[in-house]
């Protein structure tokens, strides 16, 4: 057997071959600085943010690379350190490709070299904040804004010296720059928060105002957060993805990544001049985050929901296999082109039709296996936010919404179905989705009727709304041969 390679950076000559891309950086990666701390450096980050900078870095140069910090764990450190950040990103498609992302010069742990990251947020070439620390890591109370009662926000405003919360770090590090006479480094929240910009400086100058209030002028006067989308689907490392590379490419990398071939990085267009050249390989920058948001919640997350709800009645597995059923994919390709497409007024650096193909294409994807039952989760905490605003627009503009109440109507058939099976139905309001059903008796003047009760998930005034509660109860009586007879064919 042949014996595997270490990757790393004395390394890389003897893996540059047709089977994977290795950096091409203008200048060597010892010779560039780090201008980018990022905090949170788990797999997303590492197929998206980072790989975005390798770009950069590849094709436009500058002193880009990053300092990778974790909070806690040291697993990231553990892997990538020896490997001198190097690792390998299998980008999954029909066929998969294969790349060593070398933008990473440093992984230190929060935990265990404080002052060493300290050091790198207060040094003068440190110019951006990077964040992929999930929803939680913000430390948010229900309004958005900081949670000043959450135990690591007490635990940093107690005056320790090390803090433990990113928003405390931050707040010491920019601190020590103000002192300094240095200018605020730029932070960008990467994580999918509506606002993620705006709710994270509130919180910044929130946290600074309770101890130092001429900090906290400061920060609301020169800090920039702009707010950010982003997208890409990145299952978890598994044994398997480590066997592909070591088998496929002879190489040893402690920790491997992958992720779908489609990605999407939106930001807020407020950036400093000098900056990473994220917008010349891919990123988009606009006034308008906003727009794209609403986009996507319309363009992916309607036809991502309404597949999984006609698809679970069809008994289909996963999205991939949706996509092989040529009745369902023209229906969401007519949903798609005839009530939502007519419904988006987008910002005017996205190509709505254009990414509603992207969009398909993605579900198309044999390398990544969703499962529309998972899709199929917290139905009523989804549909409000990504089918009923379309339905109550349309219904405002004068444009059909039967298309769309199919959408709906099959979620009402999967919820109905998935009790009378005695199965369980992942939902925050699934006791009183349990009291609807139990009243339900097929007819879908009654059963539509009962669903639109439900005040938490339809608002009262599309509820009365005379053509939708008919276009419902229509799509209810045209779904009805799939469910009662396993039917899988309907016309819509």
């Amino acid at each position: 057997m042949t014996q595997l390679i270490n990757l790393n950076e004395n390394s890389l000559k003897d893996i540059a071959n047709q089977k994977i891309r290795v950096p091409q950086y203008r200048m060597p990666p010892s010779a560039a600085k780090i201008g980018i701390v990022h905090i949170g450096p788990g797999a997303f980050f590492r197929a998206h943010q980072a790989w975005y900078t390798h770009q950069a870095l590849q094709q436009h140069g500058g002193d880009w690379c990053i300092s990778a910090v974790s909070l806690r764990s040291s697993g990231v450190s553990d892997a990538l350190t020896e490997q001198h950040g190097l690792y390998c990103l299998a980008e999954l498609d029909k066929k998969t490709h294969f790349e060593v992302v070398g933008a990473i010069k440093e992984v230190l742990v929060a935990r265990q070299q404080y002052h060493d990251v300290i050091a790198r947020l207060t040094n003068i070439d440190t110019k951006f904040v990077t964040l992929t620390i999930t929803e939680k890591g913000y430390c948010l109370n229900n309004q958005g804004e900081l949670d000043l009662t959450h135990e690591d926000i007490k635990h940093d405003l107690a005056g320790t010296n090390e803090r433990i919360s990113a928003v405390g770090i931050l707040v010491q590090a920019l601190s020590v720059r103000h002192e300094k006479g240095l200018p605020a480094f730029t932070v960008i929240s990467c994580d999918n928060i509506t606002g993620n910009g705006t709710k994270l400086k509130n919180a910044l100058v929130s946290f600074a105002a309770q101890t130092n209030l001429t900090l906290a002028t400061w920060l609301a006067d020169s800090l920039t957060c702009p707010s950010t989308m982003v997208d890409s689907i990145t299952p978890a490392t598994d044994d398997s993805l480590r066997d592909l590379v070591q088998q496929k490419l002879n190489i040893k990398d402690n920790w491997p990544i992958k992720r779908e071939a489609f990605l999407q990085w939106v930001i807020e267009d407020c950036l400093p001049a000098d900056r990473p050249a994220w917008d010349q390989v891919g990123a988009i920058l606009t006034r308008d985050v906003e727009g794209f948001e609403k986009a996507k919640l319309r363009l992916l997350n309607c036809p991502h929901s309404s597949i999984a709800y006609l698809g679970c009645l069809l008994d289909i597995e996963t999205v991939y296999d949706a996509m092989q059923n040529t009745q369902l994919v023209e229906f969401i390709e007519k949903m798609i082109e005839e009530e939502i497409l007519p419904s988006i007024d987008g910002p005017k650096e996205l190509d709505a039709k254009q990414y509603s193909q992207d969009i398909l294409q993605r579900f198309r994807n044999p390398a990544i296996r969703h499962l529309l039952s998972q899709i199929a989760w917290d139905g009523s905490q989804k549909i409000p936010m990504r089918i009923l605003p379309i339905v109550q627009q349309n219904l405002i503009e004068g444009r059909s919404v039967a298309l769309l109440c199919h959408a709906l109507v099959s979620w009402m058939h999967f919820v109905r179905l998935q009790f009378a099976k005695g199965e369980n139905v992942v939902d925050p309001l699934a006791a009183q989705l349990k009291k609807v059903t139990d009243s339900c008796n097929g007819k879908a003047h009654n059963d539509t009727a009962l669903f639109l009760t439900m005040t938490a998930i339809f608002p009262p005034s599309l509820a009365a709304n005379g053509e939708f509660k008919h276009a419902l109860e229509a799509a209810y009586i045209n779904l009805a041969p799939v469910i009662n007879n396993n039917q899988h064919s309907w016309s819509a």
